[in-house]
């Protein structure tokens, strides 16, 4: 019923910019926060970044001061712009958006599929 479906993934060179994509489609009603964690080779899924519906934003240390997370609420789509890439920001990203569908009244829990980003020093 409802999918989130990343974009923008793949190689990137240390010092470097890549930007991710996620729109989310499907009989949705509202979206509530919208998330962006990553999950690098042998380590647990950790979060990067999480905006609110009206734009509040946290960082994760690691990538504070370097990524910014946006997103459009017509589009019903989130954003991750990385800035000054790091070999160790390599990770698929995932996204991650608390959806209510029409005629629903609770917020749903969604992921995307995840795309990778590699970044080469």
């Amino acid at each position: 019923q409802v999918q989130l479906v990343e974009s923008g993934g793949g190689l990137g060179q240390a010092g470097g910019s890549l930007r991710l994509s996620c729109a989310a489609s499907g009989r949705i009603a509202s979206i509530n926060d919208m998330a962006w964690y990553r999950q690098a080779p042998g380590a647990q899924r950790e979060l990067a970044a999480v905006i609110t519906r009206d734009g509040s934003t946290n960082y994760a240390d690691s990538v504070k001061g370097r990524f910014t997370i946006s997103r459009d609420n017509a589009k019903n789509t989130v954003y991750l712009q990385m800035n000054s890439l790091k070999p160790e920001d390599t990770a698929v990203y995932y996204c991650n958006a608390n959806i209510r569908i029409s005629g629903m009244l609770t917020y749903l829990n969604y992921w995307g599929q995840g795309t990778q980003v590699t970044v080469s020093s």
